[in-house]
């Protein structure tokens, strides 16, 4: 049976692979069997990084938009229930974002949305 020696194909799947460890330092980016360790270890993390990301705005937002309206005396649960009776469709990131850079229209939000329910 004739011997195998896998030629370019291997070296192909091999600079695929180290070229994703570039960024790595010492021998997680040059040696083949470290560098497929570490970069399969960091593809899972950023798998799940992106999912967390994702998480963490949620958070940075409804904690402005509670900022914003405690400044305005209400409480972020009443303004959300309110917003959900009104049938108002407005997320939870333009209303941060409105928060932030336009509290007159944030303030007018509030009135109207607590004054309608």
């Amino acid at each position: 049976m004739a011997r195998v020696k896998r030629g370019f194909k291997r070296r192909r799947r091999h600079n695929r692979l180290l070229k994703l460890a570039s960024g790595f330092r010492e021998r997680r980016r040059t040696a083949y069997r470290r560098a497929v360790e570490n970069v399969h270890r960091a593809l899972r993390f950023a798998y799940v990084h992106r999912r967390q990301n994702k998480r963490n705005y949620r958070r940075l937002w409804i904690a402005r938009i509670n900022a914003a309206c405690r400044m305005n005396d209400t409480k972020y649960s009443d303004l959300i229930h309110a917003l959900n009776q009104a049938g108002a469709i407005i997320d939870r990131k333009v209303l941060a974002d409105i928060a932030v850079h336009d509290p007159e229209g944030f303030t007018r939000i509030v009135q109207t949305t607590l004054s309608g329910s």
